[in-house]
């Protein structure tokens, strides 16, 4: 039996503020646990909702060094813009709190402190590379060298975002150091781990065990890590930004982030509640719920359930980590660096007043048990065809004619039919399901169930047709306009958790309650209860706003394959092996110009030039014909290898090769002189 909670401490990964979050973090992680949280406050539950940024570790340090400015300058910038975002979304943490704080230093100090004066900790000394001419230890992120699977010449040390691969800085070739282009040294560092595998059984009885009610992707990433053998993981790096390590002999050492950041929820919960955080942490009342992609689940069940296990002192595991997958836009992975993403303080900007449709987008196409995708077709058919033509349409309908038929007043319910009576009945069934899906965390079906009810009510009003029945029948049709808006009161309800700004528009509209309980009665607004004048839920979206979404994501795409062209272009091919000058002085490289050229038949890259050398009348082929037209090459003058033996190639004699130079995109170029020189002059 499934034990009962007294509270919920619902936490949120916290986002690096090395950059503004978008609909991948939206959807991955923040609407969701809103959505829970909404739902559970709905039921009357004592709920504490907790996140903030993370602002510590290499990426803060990487953004601040490209824009030449402090990390805290990096932190304070993004901090806020994050912030904003999510309180225009409508996602309200009790605080959003962050890990450059001072109560967060001193908490985190004395987290690794007791664990360090408890003996949890081993030391280790390794190899770990080192920027000589900067004069600094690396992290994986400021190690860059070519992908030894795709060759992508800037790979990080720990991944390659081109293939996506994770990686090591050993696995780079001819690695560099991002600060200097150095090639950096090995040299010997000290630092301290956790050693993961003294908790490895407990671990394993814990959520293998007991918790395998946990998502697919959750439990099976974890009993792989499990079944894979757990190793000690450092828990101080070398760096200058970060909370110092709180021991002597550590200077210009700092707490992992990994580290760090998890113990930012406990801060931020004693920053918000500095008499009464123990309660939400250390009550076997308090049920905590992590909400996470998938890319932290490691650090969430694994690692930080490590720690609280190492400090002891009664702190709670969660009970829950739904994670989700990730979220893809336009068929394309998400890429911040490439900036391939939709920024949700832009969108705020974008699209003013329909941040419910996002809210509602991405929790349709929620990426819960596999990676998904974002398109803005999809998002506009989406608006127009769901949110604006069933569930706005509907209320619009029902309100417009109370105040025409009946003076703004619910009209009072008469006899009901076979068709009322099914209507209601599916009602409670549709909350039932709701709240099964919301409870096991299933978002996208429990908006499956949401929009049922708007559905249920815009056939009802659609079949039933008032606006005619009013003609003969008042009674009739003020008994359809009772129910339509009791569906009305039902709709303010159920999607308060998806789109709250629209459910509180309903409710301010009908003048209805927020409250769960109530929902799926037949009787919430009484007879003669006065509503007030129609306004629209949802406005349609033009196809020149999503044309405007999908050019911005052409240039980007475009600006991309621009750059790697140039970047292939760049690229220079490895030096051949040593030649001496007298092979060199065998090559009679002489200029020459072209008299005639003709394309070779059959054959798309040969063409035929027949050269005057000076010495003699000859003909080369070439294979130049998809770059130089015949006409481009009558009149030039190049250099040819002369002396290059004979060689026959579709049935012509070539006698000579033209000398070129490829790029490392493969375009070729003619060597030609900086001058018209006479035909025969030697080179070399």
């Amino acid at each position: 039996m499934a034990k009962t909670y007294k509270r919920t401490l619902v936490t949120c990964a916290l986002p690096y503020a090395n950059g503004p979050v978008h609909i991948g973090h939206l959807a991955g992680v923040y609407v969701p646990a809103d959505i829970y949280v909404r739902y559970l406050r709905m039921r009357g539950q004592e709920v504490l909702y907790v996140c903030g940024s993370d602002e510590h570790g290499v990426p803060i340090t990487i953004a601040a060094r490209k824009q030449g400015c402090s990390p805290q300058d990096i932190v304070d910038k993004y901090h806020n813009i994050i912030k904003d975002s999510f309180k225009a979304l409508g996602i309200n943490f009790d605080i959003y709190g962050r890990t450059s704080s001072k109560v967060h230093e001193k908490n985190a100090s004395e987290f690794f402190r007791k664990l360090y004066d408890n003996g949890k900790f081993v030391t280790a000394e390794s190899e770990q590379y080192f920027d000589p001419e900067a004069n600094t230890f690396l992290a994986d992120r400021y190690i860059v060298g070519t992908c030894p699977k795709c060759g992508n010449p800037d790979a990080y040390g720990d991944q390659c975002e081109k293939c996506g691969s994770t990686l090591s800085p050993e696995e780079l070739v001819n690695p560099r150091s991002k600060l200097s282009g150095a090639a950096p040294v090995r040299k010997k560092t000290t630092h301290w781990y956790l050693p993961l595998e003294k908790y490895e059984s407990w671990l394993k009885q814990w959520i293998l065990d007991g918790h395998k009610e946990w998502r697919s992707n959750v439990y099976g990433q974890c009993k792989s890590w499990l079944d894979g053998g757990l190793q000690p993981r450092a828990v101080t790096r070398d760096l200058d930004w970060g909370v110092p390590v709180p021991v002597e002999g550590a200077e210009g050492k700092v707490l992992y982030v990994w580290f760090d950041a998890p113990i930012g929820y406990i801060s931020n919960t004693r920053e918000l509640l500095p008499d009464d955080w123990e309660k939400w942490w250390k009550s076997e009342d308090t049920r905590l719920i992590h909400f996470i992609g998938k890319d932290n689940i490691v650090f969430h069940c694994i690692v930080f359930p490590s720690m609280l296990k190492a400090y002891g002192d009664g702190y709670i595991l969660p009970e829950n980590v739904p994670a989700n997958e990730f979220l893809n836009l336009e068929g394309e992975k998400i890429s911040t660096s490439r900036g391939w993403a939709v920024w949700a303080h832009e969108y705020v900007r974008d699209f003013p007043g329909k941040e419910d449709v996002l809210r509602y987008v991405l929790t349709a196409n929620a990426p819960e048990t596999k990676d998904n995708d974002f398109s803005w077709k999809d998002f506009q058919a989406r608006n127009n065809s769901e949110l604006v033509a069933v569930f706005g349409n509907f209320v619009n309908r029902a309100v417009v004619l109370t105040h025409k038929y009946f003076a703004g007043k619910v009209p009072p319910c008469g006899s009901l039919t076979a068709v009322e009576k099914e209507v209601l009945s599916q009602i409670p069934a549709l909350k039932e399901s709701m709240e099964k899906n919301i409870t096991s965390f299933k978002f996208r079906e429990a908006l499956k169930d949401a929009m049922g009810i708007a559905r249920i009510g815009n056939k009802y009003i659609s079949d039933t047709e008032p606006w005619k029945v009013a003609k003969t029948d008042m009674e009739r049709c003020g008994t359809i306009l009772n129910i339509s808006l009791q569906i009305c009161a039902d709709l303010g309800i159920a999607f308060e958790p998806f789109t709250p700004f629209a459910a509180a528009r309903l409710r301010r509209m009908i003048d209805s309650p927020l409250d769960w309980e109530i929902l799926g009665r037949p009787s919430i607004l009484s007879s003669g209860h006065q509503i007030r004048e129609a306004e629209l839920l949802f406005g349609k979206i033009e196809d020149s706003q999503i044309e405007e979404q999908l050019q911005r994501l052409q240039r980007i795409r475009e600006q991309r394959e621009a750059d790697a062209a140039a970047e292939s272009a760049a690229k220079v091919e490895p030096r051949k092996a040593e030649c001496s000058f007298e092979d060199f002085e065998k090559m009679d490289i002489r200029t020459a110009t072209v008299l005639e050229a003709e394309r070779v038949p059959k054959t798309d890259k040969l063409l035929k030039l027949t050269i005057d050398t000076g010495l003699d009348r000859r003909v080369i082929v070439s294979g130049i014909a998809e770059q130089y037209t015949p006409e481009e090459m009558v009149g030039r003058q190049i250099c040819v290898l002369a002396n290059l033996q004979p060689r026959t190639i579709r049935g012509i004699e070539s006698r000579g090769m033209i000398l070129m130079a490829r790029q490392g995109d493969g375009k070729m170029r003619f060597l030609t002189p900086a001058e018209i020189l006479a035909n025969g002059a030697c080179i070399g």
